[in-house]
């Protein structure tokens, strides 16, 4: 019997005698019952607990090879007859949830490695998205819509993750996170690695992943699993691939109407992040169509403009002989290249 089992059986044995008898054996074994619980009950718990609705058979694993090693669910003696987890017993567990229904395989993901929680309700696809890939966050056209920035419904869910040769870097440093030492031990037991579960559909929803060689930079949203590109670099998106955030002429239209509300942020990003083309192409936007030109950071960047018969407005147009001399770029997105002719 643990220390802390003692202790609180002390408390109620200094009770007098009619709360003891009151107290009785079932109290007690009640009692107990709630200071060691089996694996299972415990993995229940943590699923309840969780702030987001489906979960992978990875984060499974890690839990339950915590619970094992420590032998507690936070402070919660865990009841163990083996002293780790093996493949076997974690397969066990799972098939032993999926037969309570508090999982459900998820019918997007293939392997059976995706499990929908029950009873998490509030969630969308962005959600479940997050939930399997670690590294991935919503973008373009669907961080637009979450932040307001447009009135267009998407369709289709845009998400971007890393490179798969980064995306596994990430993944190797995560494992080594979350396991520290024993992380040969958890690989001995062949157990689950983080691995990049295919997405082409959650629900109804089609999935459309963007990789680049560019890190992200998203928010954290409180009590939900998504991860949503920041407005700033939302923006940012909006001259790199417009043709995933509803096109130039509509991304046009997002800088005109918030441009100036947001203008600290789209600064600050391409600042930090912006290339030179990216740099002429928001600097044109900011002034031409914005209406600012009182920016510092403007004039920084169209004194290093790079001249180059490539270089375009709208990345995916074709050129157009209709250029901005300060910026250096074709102006071929249509109505605007005429204000310069």
């Amino acid at each position: 019997m643990g220390a802390d089992i003692i202790v609180k059986l002390k408390i109620l044995t200094s009770d007098t005698n009619q709360a003891k008898m009151s107290l009785g054996h079932f109290s007690l074994v009640r009692l107990l019952e709630t200071l060691i619980m089996p694996a299972t009950r415990a993995l229940t718990l943590y699923l309840g607990e969780l702030d987001q609705p489906v979960i992978t058979d990875y984060q499974i694993a890690i839990f339950l090879y915590r619970a094992y090693r420590d032998r507690k669910y936070k402070d919660i003696s865990v009841k163990s007859t083996v002293s780790s987890l093996s493949k076997e017993i974690l397969k066990k567990k799972i098939v032993q949830m999926c037969a309570t229904g508090i999982l459900t395989i998820h019918p997007n993901f293939t392997g059976n490695r995706v499990y929908s929680i029950m009873g998490k309700k509030g969630f969308d696809a962005g959600d479940i998205a997050c939930a399997v890939d670690p590294f991935a966050y919503v973008s373009h056209l669907s961080a637009m819509a979450y932040h307001g920035l447009t009135n267009r419904i998407p369709s289709t869910l845009y998400i971007s993750s890393p490179k798969s040769t980064l995306w596994r870097d990430f993944a190797n440093q995560r494992m080594e996170k979350d396991l520290g030492n024993d992380l040969q031990d958890y690989l001995e037991h062949r157990l689950p690695k983080i691995t990049r579960v295919a997405m082409t559909k959650i629900g109804k929803i089609p999935v459309s992943l963007h990789s680049s060689i560019h890190l992200g930079a998203f928010k954290l949203v409180r009590g939900r699993s998504i991860r949503v590109s920041t407005i700033g670099r939302t923006f940012l998106d909006m001259v790199r691939a417009p043709s995933i955030c509803g096109g130039m002429r509509h991304c046009v239209e997002v800088y005109k109407e918030h441009g100036s509300m947001y203008k600290p942020l789209i600064i600050d990003e391409l600042n930090q992040h912006g290339t030179q083309i990216e740099k002429s192409r928001v600097g044109y936007l900011m002034e031409e169509v914005v209406g600012v030109n009182d920016d510092p950071s403007l004039e920084v960047w169209a004194k290093h403009v790079q001249r180059g018969g490539s270089r375009k407005l709208d990345p995916s147009n074709e050129y157009e002989p209709v250029y901005s001399e300060r910026w250096c770029i074709s102006i071929n997105v249509p109505d605007l290249g005429a204000t310069h002719e």
